[in-house]
């Protein structure tokens, strides 16, 4: 039988662990961890504790052992180039592809508020995310959503996924693959601080979606008001609209005990949690007692 090396780091690499470990214990060999100063929590301490109490070997990247070729080898959230033979490198991404290659798409279909979410394992190829597929897990979704929220509903999807990849291996099954239709590839482009910022003149419902895309664990969506302070805000909520003769986006048009309402290219919004950035951190805004404030 095949077995399997895991290449993996972070909450969704976790979860994929505990998942194998209870059901194809056999087909794991050995697991990779990652770390990243960057993230809050890259699960890694999580990761190597679970590795001791299943019995799994397991190493910090830069110290595992060399790959044989006839491993197959599961990479999530891995950031680091892996060099094995592609038809046994078995890369998951946060998309149904081919659509949203590339970077941070479960934001980026969030945002756009696409219908389903999901995960896809693929071969690794020359050019980022377009190795054929081996295999598809999707989940419907509805809106408003949280990240947070999706991001759980997505690790249940990784790990079905790695489950039935697992299984095939088991069983002594080759995994296979299919090609992209490359007609119908999209590309998910990355993300800086300046794509945290909302445009108020977009409808309170794309807003929204950008709100709740980016907040925890990520930055926040942020925006600054016309006495120059810069906020983070954690939720709003769509309001019904009403006529503006003239329709200045990003103006307080209600205050409602202590809550915004503002103006939108198509829509209000009622800010519900918000923060005031300062040199010490931050503190809420909320509640707000003057309406004659404009955010951009």
């Amino acid at each position: 039988m095949s077995s399997a090396v895991l290449y993996i780091m972070t909450q969704k690499g976790f979860e994929v662990l505990r998942r194998l470990t209870a059901t194809y214990p056999s087909v794991l060999e050995r697991v990779v961890i990652g770390k990243d100063s960057n993230i809050e929590n890259d699960y890694s301490g999580e990761i190597a504790q679970h590795c001791r109490s299943a019995g799994v070997a397991f190493d910090f990247r830069g110290t595992e052992p060399a790959l044989r070729g006839e491993q197959y080898v599961f990479a999530i959230s891995w950031r680091w180039l892996i060099k094995h033979p592609v038809e046994r490198l078995i890369v998951f991404h946060d998309s149904p592809l081919p659509r949203y290659r590339g970077f941070a798409p479960l934001v980026n279909m969030l945002i756009n508020g696409e219908s389903e979410i999901g995960v896809t394992a693929l071969f690794g190829a020359s050019e980022y995310d377009r190795g054929h597929i081996i295999a598809q897990q999707t989940s419907a979704v509805t809106y408003p959503l949280k990240i947070a929220d999706a991001i759980e509903l997505n690790n249940q999807n990784y790990c079905d996924l790695a489950e039935s990849i697992a299984a095939r291996i088991a069983d002594g099954e080759e995994i296979v693959g299919v090609p992209q239709k490359e007609g119908n590839a999209t590309y998910s482009i990355w993300r800086d601080d300046n794509d945290y910022a909302i445009d108020w003149s977009k409808s309170a419902k794309e807003i929204q979606r950008l709100v709740d895309a980016v907040g925890s664990p990520y930055l926040g969506a942020r925006c600054r008001t016309s006495k120059g302070q810069e906020l983070i805000i954690g939720n709003v909520e769509v309001v019904e609209d009403v006529r503006c003769e003239i329709r200045d986006v990003g103006k307080v048009i209600f205050v409602r005990e202590g809550r915004p309402t503002v103006i939108c290219g198509e829509g209000l919004l009622e800010i519900t949690k918000a923060w005031l950035l300062t040199d010490e951190g931050r503190e809420p805004f909320l509640p707000m007692k003057s309406f004659r404030v404009r955010f951009g």
